[in-house]
């Protein structure tokens, strides 16, 4: 009958940050949990089958819902058991009963809408009819304990010759003694008597006696003097029925405090809860009733007038009390919660957009460059464009293929699919622009995916293959993740391998049509343009000490010849050598190769010219400042011993930050700051930590032989820690107790009709009611052939002197209880089923049908209801249900099978085993990494460098997660799974730029930090940028699991790839892939060049160490025009006439030919 607000709160809100599965969901609103379980009920576990089992014997009964009210002084730690505080509690409580909504041409009120429990069915249909008026809502309240408590009560009725009838003015006792004379109302009247109804609430003390309209029964009436709150609220209130409707302490008053002998002494909150019908239930009461015959009755209707009406009810509530009240009111509803919660799991259109903008932005600009020619503006925003297509492609797919989405995907995969994505994207453009010189304008894009293609598609590949063995565990949460994470990777990588590589070769034509970048549609200023480097002289063309490459910089012209259709490049009759710039690596690095890069990073002298000159801060860049500073400053030996201790220490710490990492997730961050939810929320967590469970008896054993079995269940379960014992004065409330009791009370009433000769053998028509069902009951024998033998009357009794009940009258005794103690049976909250068959009592049967009683099937389901308290920390859960767990352990022993059902099992007993199927998840991809990786690269000790590397981050991130107070819960476990994904980004392209290079380990980490260092670190800032924007989010379950988080990820990433990984492979790393094939030219250079030609050789002052020297030539050349296209003439060039010029013929292969439009 009592729904705990905590329990009702935590499902809702868990459900909102982990999500649930359509089959769960459905199997908890049966249960009367009408939220959907968490992703973290793993499939096949006991929990999933327990569902599965309640969904199976419940179908599709539904229960109330809760709405609350809390008080609290303003002033912190303020006691609220006085008058004034409760006449404040009555004037909130009271404006939130009085809420009428108008929907669909109808009023709709509390009286209407409230839960209402075990309303009897009586026979007289004017009594009946004045019943189902008045009936009272179930209302937890302290103002229960006060005449006031009925003000709560609307409903009324009314009777001739007397005002109308309503609980502030009803006397039961009295009105029945009214109406004995025109109805009879005996088995009525025993009725209210076993439910202790007496004078209801005209009995009970006046909060304000000085009030009009208090009773002259009420105990304080004549004294006019104000109870004593906390002697009256000591041991709880009760509702109309001080039997079964008894509201302990614990659910209506927090911050109790007491003085040493247990009296209570004073509170510092007060709740009331407003118990509504479901709307299933709401729909079948008012299905085929006149009010609603000409609306088109239905479910969905029924949810909308409960959704008004509790939204109506939150509003005013908490505007009821002035603001200069000495209490305030938190006042909530699951459909407000619902409202917040709603919004939480939706994907916030304006941040992912904004996200996507900055991205779209950064790639825009750090892609722009001043050479018209090397810009790649468009490129990056096509790119980043791209990506977000391929990522809403692949949550589309997700959604036709049927994959749940819940608030764990929709706020982290947009981001990691777009963080991997543009990571691919700014790879192949940055090595597009890194095409070998000379390379054919039709092989510029295949020679781009033979050097880029395979890293690419070997994280692609990599991530897909993990993240779907990730998804063979058997948790919900990780499984959908996964499935998710792998369809939208795989989208990901089709379009970056199929699509971007054509917008790459748009570009190139665009840069060969001289077009403005972005703006293509303009022509570029440096559309005619002539690459000039002009040398630096050495003085006397000897060679300095120390230099053991040479780089030859000349003045290179391209001429089209019109008789061959090739272009030409034509050096000056004059060469000389210059040194290359100081190579912070010494001479090792970045030869014997050369490149592009290498001719256009030198300093030009002031004779050069050119037509289009850029600003001296527009020529570095990543690549240029991974070369020339931190690459050679990191792979110094000093440098590698400090990188390693400092992330030897950054794990250590983290392996202690491991073990402060605690499980649970608090309610309080996922609703908004600031808000009175938040603030309802943080007093319910404060003072009232109360959960509603039930003990579930299955079927497959023989419940009338397992009584004593079943009341040692009861007794172990109820003596557990957690478990909050009943008060002293108050029986067990269980099925079974509640069953038995009433036997027992009709057997004394049988035995006193007995002893004064009102019932003999022979009749029972001048016993009492309850005299005649246990005549009924006890001739009785469970035998089909002979089911009653009148001997039996004094020979036996209903129930035995061990308190157990005959098995042969178990369920034929089960039958008569449910039909005639309606409000018992509400209390207990039984939910038999098979439910037992309807069988109605009738004292004045001559036939002797009535004798014949149905037994009740055998049983399958039945439960015993319990209250936990407080449980404040995961550990406190734990414990509980570890506990609730042996206990039915020890009944199955006993040949009981039951097992125990509620919110903490269902959303807390995941963190039995939530670290266990957390590290399988990782190490599955951790291996599947390490497989993929050495397939692939056919190179098992770069991928093991790769997966310790990975393992490293996860480790970092979860030890970061314990300092910064981040528990343990789905949302973690599945951004500590993805970090393996996001950290693949970030190594295996610079393990795979390491084994494709040639020389010292130093060089090749040097050279694979040259060409990943500013793809590797664009991705990362656009991802940063895109997450950016959860930094805005109102709730703080955002900021610290998903921006937080996502954050440390990424700068872990940027660190591990760019820091660690490189020291490792320089130190560690397997030999090279790959060879490089010299050709030396035996040919030398002499003193004299005749005839403009460019020969190489050992000057005759040369000394005997230097007698070979290594050299490598490279020219930056303006790529020819396209067939067709207008030849801009250069406006500065020397007046070199291509004729008298001989083109070059070297070994380091200077000249370069292609196909050009004839000339005129």
């Amino acid at each position: 009958m009592i729904q705990d607000g905590a329990g009702v709160l935590e499902k809702q809100c868990l459900w909102a940050a982990e999500g649930g599965s359509d089959q769960q969901e459905e199997a908890l609103r049966e249960m009367g949990v009408d939220w959907p379980s968490p992703l973290f009920l793993a499939v096949g576990s006991r929990v999933s089958q327990e569902l599965h089992y309640t969904k199976e014997k419940l179908g599709e009964e539904a229960a109330y819902t809760s709405q609350m009210l809390i008080q609290t002084a303003r002033q912190d730690g303020g006691n609220v058991l006085t008058p004034e505080a409760l006449g404040l509690h009555l004037q909130a409580a009271l404006t939130a009963s009085k809420v009428q909504v108008s929907l669909y041409g109808k009023s709709w009120d509390l009286n209407k809408i409230c839960y209402k429990s075990g309303v009897p069915l009586i026979e007289n249909g004017m009594i009946e009819r004045m019943i189902e008026k008045l009936f009272p809502c179930v209302i937890l309240t302290p103002l229960d304990c006060f005449w006031e408590g009925a003000k709560l009560q609307g409903g009324s009725a009314y009777l001739p010759g007397r005002p109308d009838i309503q609980w502030t003015n009803l006397d039961p006792e009295q009105l029945l003694e009214e109406l004995g004379p025109f109805a009879s109302l005996e088995s009525f009247r025993e009725l209210l008597d076993k439910a202790q109804v007496g004078q209801a609430y005209v009995g009970r003390p006046c909060l304000h006696p000085d009030d009009l309209h208090c009773p002259p029964s009420a105990p304080n009436h004549h004294s006019r003097q104000a109870p004593n709150v906390a002697q009256e609220l000591r041991g709880g209130c009760h509702g109309f029925s001080h039997k079964f409707m008894r509201w302990q302490e614990e659910l209506l008053l927090g911050g109790m405090a007491r003085d040493p002998q247990g009296q209570l002494l004073r509170a510092e909150a007060l709740q009331s809860t407003f118990l509504l019908m479901s709307p299933r239930q709401l729909y079948e009461h008012f299905r085929g009733d006149y009010q609603t015959h000409d609306i088109g009755w239905s479910e969905e209707q029924a949810g909308t007038v409960l959704q008004a009406w509790q939204r109506r009810f939150v509003q005013l509530a908490q505007e009821a009390l002035p603001e200069n009240a000495t209490q305030q009111i938190h006042a909530f509803s699951s459909t407000t919660l619902d409202d917040i919660l709603h919004a939480f799991s939706e994907v916030s259109a304006a941040r992912v957009v904004g996200g996507y903008l900055l991205m779209l932005a950064y790639a825009c600009v750090t892609m722009l460059r001043w050479d018209c020619a090397q810009s790649q503006g468009a490129v990056g925003l096509a790119g980043v464009l791209l990506v977000a297509l391929a990522v809403a492609s692949g949550l589309g797919l997700c959604a036709l293929l049927g994959l749940a989405f819940n608030a764990a995907t929709t706020q982290v995969l947009p981001f990691l699919a777009l963080g991997i994505g543009v990571d691919d994207i700014f790879l192949l453009a940055h090595a597009f622009t890194e095409a070998p010189p000379g390379t054919p304008l039709q092989e510029r894009t295949g020679e781009c995916l033979q050097r880029t293609g395979t890293s690419v598609a070997l994280t692609s590949i990599n991530n897909m293959v993990a993240f779907f063995m990730a998804a063979l565990v058997p948790i919900p949460a990780l499984r959908a993740f996964s499935l998710q994470a792998a369809v939208v990777v795989g989208c990901n990588f089709a379009a970056v391998m199929l699509v971007f590589p054509a917008i790459l070769s748009l570009d190139l034509h665009r840069r060969h049509c001289q077009r403005l970048d972005v703006l293509c549609c303009f022509p570029s200023p440096c559309s005619a343009r002539v690459i000039q480097i002009l040398p630096q002289e050495l003085g006397d063309r000897t060679v300095p000490v120390g230099i053991a490459h040479l780089t030859a910089t000349v003045q290179a012209f391209t001429h089209c010849d019109a008789s061959s259709q090739h272009v030409v490049t034509i050096l000056p009759p004059q060469a000389h050598l210059a040194p290359p710039p100081s190579d912070p690596l010494d001479s090792e690095l970045f030869s014997p190769g050369g490149s592009t890069r290498d001719l256009l990073s030198q300093e030009e002298g002031t004779r050069q010219k050119t037509a289009c000159r850029s600003l001296p801060c527009a020529r570095w860049n990543l690549a240029h400042f991974a070369r020339y500073q931190f690459a050679p400053l990191l792979l110094q030996s000093h440098t590698k011993a400090l990188v390693l201790v400092l992330f030897g220490a950054l794990l250590g710490l983290s392996l202690y930050g491991a073990t402060l990492v605690q499980d649970g997730l608090a309610l309080t961050d996922v609703v908004p700051r600031g808000t009175k939810e938040h603030a309802f929320l943080s007093a319910q967590l404060r003072y009232f930590s109360l959960y509603e469970v039930t003990l579930v008896t299955q079927g497959g054993f023989d419940y009338a032989h397992s009584q004593r079995a079943l009341f040692d269940l009861y007794q172990h379960f109820s003596s557990l820690k957690a478990v909050l014992p009943p008060p002293a004065t108050q029986a067990p409330r269980t099925w079974l107790h509640y069953y038995r009791d009433w036997l027992q009370g009709i057997q004394a009433a049988f035995d006193q009709d007995w002893a004064s000769g009102r019932i003999t053998r022979h009749s029972y028509r001048n016993g009492s009611e309850d005299g005649a069902l246990a005549y009924k009951l006890l001739i009785q024998t469970g035998d089909a052939q002979e089911p009653l033998d009148f001997s039996q009357l004094t020979s036996r009794k209903l129930v035995d002197k061990e308190g157990l009940i005959p098995p042969e009258l178990f369920y034929v005794g089960l039958t008569v209880w449910v039909s005639s103690d309606p409000l018992g049976l509400a209390a207990s909250q039984a939910n038999f089923y098979p439910p037992p068959p309807e069988w109605l009592h009738d004292k004045h049967d001559t036939t002797g049908e009535n004798f014949r009683i149905p037994a009740a099937q055998p049983l399958e389901f039945a439960q015993f209801p319990f209250l936990l308290h407080g449980l404040q920390k995961t550990a406190d859960f734990v414990e509980a249900i570890e506990g609730a767990r042996a206990a039915c352990e020890e009944a199955g022993r006993a040949g009981v099978r039951a097992y125990p059902s509620g919110s903490p099992f269902l959303f807390w007993e995941q963190y039995l085993g939530l670290r266990r199927c957390f590290l399988l998840a990782v190490c599955i991809l951790l291996v599947c990494t390490f497989l993929v990786c050495a397939l692939l690269l056919l190179n098992p000790w770069t991928a093991g460098l790769i997966v310790l590397v990975l393992a490293m981050m996860t480790v970092e991130l979860f030890g970061i997660m314990g300092y910064l107070g981040i528990k343990l819960s789905a949302i973690p476990v599945v951004i500590l799974v993805a970090s393996v994904g996001i950290g693949v980004e970030f190594t295996v392209h610079v393990a795979l730029g390491f084994l494709t290079a040639q020389g010292s380990q130093n060089l090749r980490a040097a050279r694979a930090l040259e060409h990943t260092f500013a793809p590797v670190t664009d991705g990362a800032v656009s991802t940063l940028l895109g997450l950016l924007m959860l930094a805005g989010s109102n709730f703080d379950f955002i900021v610290r699991y998903f921006f937080v988080v996502l954050t440390v990820l990424t700068l872990l990433g940027l660190l591990h790839g760019l820091v660690l990984l490189p020291v490792l492979l320089s130190i560690l790393g397997p030999p090279p892939e790959v060879v490089q094939m010299y050709k030396e030219s035996s040919e030398v250079l002499s003193p004299a060049a005749p005839q403009g030609g460019l020969r190489w050789g050992t000057p005759p002052t040369l000394p005997q160490s230097f007698a070979r020297v290594t050299t490598s030539m490279t020219v930056a050349l303006h790529p020819p025009p396209l067939p067709g296209a207008y030849i801009h003439p250069a406006s500065e060039e020397p007046a070199w006439s291509p004729a008298a010029t001989p083109t070059v013929h070297a070994p380091s292969n200077l000249s370069s030919r292609g196909p050009c439009a004839a000339t005129e």
